[in-house]
């Protein structure tokens, strides 16, 4: 194991709390810093609301005694290791870094000869060195890579993922010099079963970009496909899984109401746009958001044919939305297709309920739709049409398919069954 180290983790979200707590374990200190104070208060009470990190395991990286949550940016001074975990948005279609600067502002401010600095938020190539070198320089007066260690490491959680969590997920680290690639490295690999070396933080930031960019590429395939497929009367979902027994060459991926969450949505776009600065379209790209931001209204539009074939218009139909995180099993509404559908069958009428067994609240442009708290029988009696948007594994699908009157399958839950009252994408 490296030597033990104090930490301060700047972003305590899906990717910084997480992190947190493996350190911990692993037998660093950790400083957590955020700016919001309800999460520090919360997390110091021992509550985390992040889907892979749960209250207890958060209680138990408390009852060390190595970690404590600040707002309070003058509190990472004692730190010699600083991971920057924050949100990368998109504001208007554009790369939105402000929070990333505001972070590294707060470690130039605490930094000091020696220590290591490492940026794990998703950006575009050259962000390390075109922004995070020269704002740490004018505020601190420290150079990389001789005074400090500054080095990319792309997160690569998958909120949920049963089988892959941040031991066993390679970590792909990219410093600025040998010397900060195998600082960062000897870091990462105390809590992290295998590291990948890369030559720069470019490399390692385009490798971020380039494996969703790949996903969303292929998702977008699939979802042009299926529209086609459902007019040519082939089942898609079918074909795919024919195509999948292919041993080698083929990687298979299934279409759905879009694309969601805190990479597929986000990260090509942030290649899309450094591309675009040097001249060139990102025609791939840009092409695959589109089919993939289309897929809510083709929804919507099947929905409202299927209805109109059982003679009930969508205006005043009752339309319970099935899961509106953006995946399975999770809490996640972030970019999830849910609200562009949702939007889409409001608009044209219909009266709209929703159930999610892990979301809360949901609503639509600032206005809260109606929440079916219990999925009991007589609810499902009482919809005109269920639209599964997402495929919880905790819902009973031969239970709803008996009691549903009709049931639009957009991620092909109900496979195996066979009632003629399922309709898939």
């Amino acid at each position: 194991m490296a030597d033990e180290r104090t930490v301060a983790v700047l972003g305590l979200g899906y990717v910084g709390l997480p992190l947190v707590c493996a350190a911990v374990e692993a037998g660093h200190r950790l400083i957590g810093f955020d700016v919001s104070q309800e999460r520090v208060r919360e997390l110091r009470s021992g509550r985390s609301r992040i889907d892979d990190v749960s209250s207890e395991q958060l209680r138990r990286a408390l009852d060390t005694g190595r970690l404590r949550f600040t707002r309070d940016p003058g509190g990472l001074r004692d730190a010699d290791t600083y991971v920057i975990c924050v949100p990368t948005p998109l504001l208007d279609k554009q790369p939105d870094l402000s929070m990333v600067v505001a972070a590294v502002e707060t470690v130039a401010r605490n930094v000091s000869h020696g220590d290591l600095v490492v940026l794990e938020s998703t950006t575009y190539p050259g962000t390390t060195e075109e922004l995070v070198v020269p704002k740490i320089a004018a505020i601190s007066g420290l150079a990389a890579p001789h005074d400090y260690h500054l080095a990319f490491s792309p997160e690569r959680i998958d909120p949920g993922n049963p089988v892959f969590g941040l031991r066993n997920t390679p970590r792909v680290v990219g410093g600025l010099g040998e010397a900060a690639s195998a600082e960062a490295a000897a870091f990462y690999g105390s809590f992290i079963d295998k590291i990948h070396v890369v030559s720069g933080p470019r490399e390692a930031e385009m490798a971020k970009l380039l494996e969703n960019t790949y996903r969303h590429v292929n998702i977008a395939l699939v979802n042009e496909m299926a529209v086609f497929c459902e007019e040519l009367g082939i089942d898609l979902w079918e074909s795919i899984a024919a195509a999948a027994t292919k041993p080698f060459g083929f990687a298979a991926f299934t279409p759905g109401p879009g694309v969601g969450g805190h990479c597929i949505p986000i990260d090509p776009s942030y290649l899309s746009w450094r591309v675009r600065r040097l001249g060139y379209p990102f025609r791939f790209v840009e092409l695959a958001g589109e089919i993939n931001d289309r897929m809510p209204h083709y929804i919507a539009t099947r929905v409202g044919e299927l209805l109109n074939d059982h003679r009930k218009p969508m205006a005043g139909s009752r339309v319970l939305l099935l899961g509106v995180a953006y995946k399975r099993d999770v809490a996640d509404v972030r970019e999830s297709p849910a609200f562009a559908l949702a939007r889409r069958l409001r608009d044209r009428g219909a009266e709209l309920c929703w159930h999610d067994p892990y979301v809360e609240r949901f609503e639509v442009d600032g206005v809260p739709l109606q929440r079916v708290t219990e999925l009991t029988a007589e609810e499902l009696a009482d919809t005109d049409v269920v639209v599964v948007h997402t495929d919880h594994s905790t819902y009973d699908w031969p239970a709803i398919v008996d009691d549903a009157p009709l049931l639009f399958d957009t991620r092909n839950a109900t496979a195996g069954l066979t009632d003629r009252k399922i309709h898939r994408l």
